[in-house]
């Protein structure tokens, strides 16, 4: 609470507070010395005023990495439930659970792969034909072109 009055309200603040064992704990910003003088209507040193103004760009700084870092977690937490999103609604294919096949799925897909196996190598064979008849016919027209001339 108090961290929050420094960063929101730019302050200086002491807090000393004793637990019921008596064990003391304290806060002080920026430091003990610029609360005291404060406190008791003191003059501060040049050297005071250096300490306490390093002293807040420094917490300011620490501040805005901290800002950066929660802004970066929260952005990749976002993301995580996105992806987790998208891994739930996405079809699995078949690849990833080749190895839970029965008897019977390894005959179908054996059979779909050899299918297509045949498919590809006829295709091959059909633009290997069109491929050779076409620089035949280059061929040829260039023949006919030397002859004709």
């Amino acid at each position: 609470m108090a961290n929050e009055l420094v960063q929101q309200c730019d302050i200086d603040i002491g807090i000393i507070l004793f637990s019921s064992t008596d064990k003391p704990y304290s806060f002080f910003h920026p430091t003990v010395e610029v609360v005291a003088h404060r406190f008791l209507n003191l003059e501060l040193s040049q050297t005071i005023r250096l300490v306490a103004t390093h002293v807040r760009n420094k917490v300011i700084k620490i501040n805005n990495l901290l800002e950066e870092s929660e802004t970066r977690e929260e952005l990749a937490n976002k993301q995580t439930l996105q992806l987790d999103k998208v891994k739930k609604a996405r079809k699995i294919g078949w690849w990833e659970h080749i190895e839970k096949f029965n008897g019977n799925d390894l005959i179908k897909f054996e059979a779909w792969l050899n299918a297509a196996d045949f498919d590809m190598k006829y295709r091959l064979k059909q633009l290997e034909n069109e491929a050779s008849s076409s620089s035949q016919t280059s061929v040829e027209n260039a023949n006919d072109a030397s002859n004709g001339s």
